[in-house]
């Protein structure tokens, strides 16, 4: 179970790592190609279109074949796919490789997250945010490296075919360790299979939490700097302290999932959320700002997690297709949020329109319980299976049935 689980990380790891990569080479490739403002926002919204699309297509394909025949080849490739926006002359050939990319990364996410339902189901214990972290730790990694070559004058396509080496060789090795899981079975009638009720709503959950993340990603600067009026550097840890504590929480939220349960931890998370940019918006200072980002990012660090384990958990037989639907609506959100929060500055101020994050926080809060699955108290991952039983509790299964009080304690 450790090799499975460690698994699991090499792909999130490796996922953060790529888009990291990407991200910290983009002035170089804007500088080689001489684009715009605008044509470099529609080279990028290639990549969300591309990930939408493969978010969308691909629950069907996990489903059928099962999570680790689809995560393993899209993470063989997604290192690989980095590539050709290194050789792109123009702005459209620029768009379709990261189209390409959007649509490798979004297959990869979605199937990533299918096997680690599996995962965490086989453990019989909250581990899905732990995943999430690493994610974050992929990105750092990724930007840090990017960064370096960028200092040292590399060109992108000496970084990207470097960075595609390593990606594959992580790939290679979650492939000899990742859990083998078995396809769904087929509808009953040969009809088409139908989502699991409340997934839709528990995408609905996702994009309130992403368009929170999408908002700080790109107006909490602006925010200090233009409202706080705090110098540039310090408006800058405004996004720091944000990130700093979503990695933190997604560290410590598996172990608060397996304490107090999902639901609970979900409805504090977002009640914390709220509070955090509402201090943001209402303390009059930097710090105060800083702050309250800083808060922020730890409460929605548990919630996107926690959403994703209860879609996949909701029917363990379709949970590609779950989570397919679940993070393609919540990625809508992290890419038309900060839209929707411009247009609303625009009319309302910045201040005001930020308050729109912390009012879906609260939302989130309220709709906690739509993250119970049926027949559950606390552990959405279930009891853990036979084969990991102790010996001990081996022999006992062969002696007389007694009475089965301590199985309904664990569950």
């Amino acid at each position: 179970m450790r090799r499975e689980r460690t698994a699991v990380y090499l792909l999130f790891f490796l996922a953060g790592a790529a888009v990291g990569t990407w991200t910290a080479r983009i002035p170089a490739i804007k500088e080689r190609l001489a684009l715009g403002d605008g044509q470099l926002s529609l080279a990028l919204l290639a990549i969300a279109a591309g990930a939408v699309v493969g978010m969308t297509a691909v629950g069907r394909l996990v489903d059928r074949y099962g999570s680790n025949r689809v995560m393993i080849p899209a993470a063989l490739v997604q290192g690989l796919a980095l590539v050709p926006a290194a050789y792109a002359p123009g702005l459209g050939a620029l768009a379709g490789a990261l189209l390409l990319f959007g649509i490798v990364h979004g297959i990869l996410d979605v199937a990533m997250n299918a096997n680690a339902v599996e995962v965490e189901r086989a453990h019989g214990r909250p581990i899905m945010s732990s995943f999430h972290a690493v994610f974050s730790v992929g990105g750092f990694a990724g930007a840090t490296a990017g960064g370096l070559s960028a200092h040292y004058g590399l060109p992108p396509a000496l970084t990207f075919w470097t960075a595609g080496a390593v990606i594959a060789a992580l790939a290679v090795w979650a492939a000899r360790w990742a859990l083998r899981s078995a396809p769904a079975p087929a509808p009953a009638g040969g009809g088409r299979a139908r989502l699991p009720k409340g997934v839709v709503f528990l995408g609905v959950l996702a994009f309130c939490c992403l368009v929170g993340e999408g908002a700080a990603a790109d107006w909490s600067s602006v925010y200090l700097r233009e409202d706080l009026a705090a110098s540039p550097g310090f408006a800058a840890a405004g996004y720091a302290a944000f990130s700093i504590m979503m990695t933190a929480g997604r560290l410590a939220g598996d172990r608060l999932a397996a304490r107090f349960g999902p639901v609970p931890l979900v409805r504090c998370c977002g009640l914390l959320a709220a509070a955090g940019l509402g201090l943001a918006l209402l303390g009059g200072h930097p710090a105060a700002g800083v702050a309250g980002f800083g808060c922020f990012g730890a409460g929605l660090s548990c919630i996107v997690p926690q959403v994703f384990s209860a879609a996949g958990h909701r029917d363990p037989a379709f949970a590609g297709r779950a989570l397919a639907r679940v993070a393609s609506i919540g990625y809508l959100g992290f890419l038309s949020g900060p839209v929707f929060i411009g247009a609303a500055a625009e009319l309302t101020g910045l201040p005001r329109a930020l308050a729109i994050p912390a009012l879906l926080a609260a939302f989130v809060a309220l709709a906690a319980t739509a993250l119970r699955v049926r027949g559950e108290t606390r552990d959405p991952a279930g009891p853990r299976p036979r084969e990991e039983a102790h010996p001990e509790q081996v022999s006992a299964e062969l002696l007389p049935a007694e009475p089965d009080h301590h199985r309904h304690h664990h569950t």
